[in-house]
């Protein structure tokens, strides 16, 4: 894949799952150790391949949410009722069990701790995750790149890594975290449900005229809208990049 940056080549290594925990009602959160895990960069993704007694497999693509240097290996889990991976990983797979993980893959859509420009992310449900790799690096880097989330979500129950964001907002001056709410509101919310618009992203982004870097993902539909928002606001389109995923390209 052209402009793919893959640490270690293409190889399928197997990782042991060593903690599992629910974020919401529908994602879960697996911590793998990967003995021979090569590294990655925040943004990447991974292949896991599941292999039934009868020969058949299944292979399905998830972002990382663990920092770059995180010594053990973790991804964030959106079960979809119908989907024929991602129920088992959220549901079945327990500590102790083997899986199958190749990767890292992507080049592009990644944040390296030597850029020190402004950050803006804007994540669309369980697009949250490669950002939220960011995130961490970021705080592991001890970066002071200036670091803004407008994170789009459902309901407050749907958020993913509610008490971490939290935290790190309240322990890091240089990250803000908005929120934009689409289905129901916490008590008091000052608007009410709805999508991100350009008031949303001219009162919770970065400035045009700071050059912040972007990166908005999400499903098709919240990217390309949120996308098309930045640059109606003045951002320039070479410095927005995008993560998208729909039915299949999403993993379930």
């Amino acid at each position: 894949m052209a402009g793919t940056a893959i640490h270690g080549g293409l190889v399928w290594r197997v990782g042991t799952l060593v903690e599992r925990r629910r974020e919401t009602a529908t994602a879960h959160s697996l911590v793998l150790d990967v003995p021979d895990w090569p590294g990655h960069d925040a943004g990447q993704h991974v292949d896991v391949r599941l292999t039934a007694p009868d020969g058949y497999s299944a292979v399905r693509s998830y972002s990382i949410a663990s920092a770059a240097q995180e010594k053990r290996l973790e991804l964030t889990i959106e079960e979809l009722a119908d989907g024929e991976v991602s129920p088992y990983l959220a549901e079945t797979a327990a500590p102790g069990d083997p899986l199958e993980i190749r990767g890292p893959i992507g080049g592009w859509f990644v944040w390296r701790p030597a850029q020190t420009e402004p950050v803006q992310l804007i994540a669309g449900g369980s697009g949250i995750v490669p950002l939220m790799a960011m995130i961490r690096t970021r705080a592991q880097a001890k970066s002071a790149a200036p670091f803004r989330l407008l994170y789009s979500v459902r309901s407050p129950q749907a958020i993913s890594y509610a008490n971490e964001l939290e935290q790190r907002v309240h322990d890091d001056a240089n990250l803000g975290v908005t929120f934009a709410y689409t289905r129901s509101v916490p008590e008091g919310w000052a608007r009410a449900p709805q999508r991100i618009d350009a008031t949303a992203i001219m009162e919770a982004a970065f400035a045009p005229a700071l050059r912040p870097s972007c990166y908005v993902c999400g499903p098709t539909p919240f990217v390309e809208a949120a996308a098309n928002l930045l640059i109606a606001a003045g951002h320039d389109a070479d410095r927005i990049k995008t993560e998208r995923f729909g039915p299949t390209a999403g993993g379930s």
